[in-house]
């Protein structure tokens, strides 16, 4: 990677500056299945839902963040989904949409915004489409409080 790139993501994830008020990404002509997986991911991201996690997510993927002492944070999907056994199917107050789609052959990235009464998350999602079937690979997150 570049380092301006790194740089770049380094700002992103880190927070460096405000996030922008982002808009719905407008439907692709070859975005349809990936804008699907995505949805269960927001789906369960909305009903504390760990069932549509397991669908949308590829099972190795991580999710990466930078913790308050500056080093790079990294969850696993079963130590994530820990995280929302105390709420399971309770529905979250907030707004929870998808940004930006970017898709080329059989990757794509997906930018999604999560405004919570409390906190705001932008999340930058990989996906690889293997076996006939998309899949998240990864997740890249920030938050700040509102």
């Amino acid at each position: 990677m570049r380092s301006g790139s790194l740089l770049l993501t380094l700002a992103l994830i880190t927070g460096a500056a405000p996030f922008p008020e982002a808009q719905a990404a407008p439907a692709g002509k070859n975005d349809a299945p990936v804008r699907a997986v995505v949805e269960r991911y927001l789906h369960g991201l909305k009903f504390n839902d760990t069932t549509s996690f397991h669908s949308a997510f590829w099972p190795q993927a991580l999710l990466l963040f930078v913790q308050k002492d500056g080093t790079l944070g990294q969850l696993s999907q079963a130590a994530w989904y820990k995280m929302f056994a105390g709420s399971a199917g309770k529905e979250e107050q907030g707004e929870l949409r998808i940004s930006a789609i970017d898709v080329t052959g059989d990757i794509a990235s997906v930018k999604v915004v999560e405004v919570y009464p409390k906190s705001e998350y932008i999340d930058y999602l990989n996906l690889v489409r293997f076996g006939g079937e998309w899949r998240i690979v990864n997740k890249v997150y920030t938050s700040k409080p509102r």
